[in-house]
């Protein structure tokens, strides 16, 4: 079995749709302000194999919206925590370049192995108004042609997603293994 160190069901749900071995734990980790998903991953990673003897993995994820200079990014948790869906609709009023994309990186360890990071991206836009009810986070905003995420059902955001792509990445590597 392999750890997924996640606070986050519905990133646990995600991943699991694609590769059948994980167990979720929530140990939480640092996650330190850096310019990069893949320098707060892999801090993050450091942290975690110092607490766990077996194999782990961990998945972090950004919003990149064009318009607003790459914001939130590596930020994206904080900002949804904070300003929520509303907060970027209400950045994004009056702007006509609605171009985002979704970036994961999911890092993987085990004792003896350097780690190995794998990544995915989704591009699309940011709509006029939230919409669906399932997925999390961004969901609701981000759109793929005339659809949001939360308006797809899991299958069907696994078929594109950022997470789903970089979690077949490593699920590539780990069965090539």
């Amino acid at each position: 079995m392999i750890s997924f160190i996640t606070s986050n069901k519905g990133k646990f749900v995600e991943a699991r749709a694609i590769i059948d071995e994980l167990v979720q734990k929530d140990l939480g980790y640092t996650e330190i302000q850096a310019d990069t998903l893949e320098e707060v991953a892999a801090y993050g990673m450091r942290e975690v194999m110092s607490r766990l003897d077996g194999p782990a993995m961990l998945e972090d994820a950004g919003l990149f919206i064009e318009a607003l200079n790459g914001f939130p990014g590596v930020y994206s948790a904080y900002v949804q925590k904070t300003i929520g869906n509303e907060g970027i609709l209400r950045l994004m009023d009056g702007v006509s370049n609605r171009r985002a994309y979704f970036k994961s990186v999911v890092v993987y360890a085990k004792p003896g192995l350097e780690p190995q990071m794998f990544q995915g991206i989704l591009q699309g836009q940011i709509g006029y108004e939230a919409r669906g009810s399932s997925g999390f986070g961004y969901d609701p905003i981000f759109y793929v042609g005339e659809r949001s995420l939360a308006e797809m059902e899991l299958a069907e955001k696994n078929s594109l997603s950022h997470r789903a792509a970089s979690m077949r990445a490593l699920k590539e590597w780990l069965d090539s293994r």
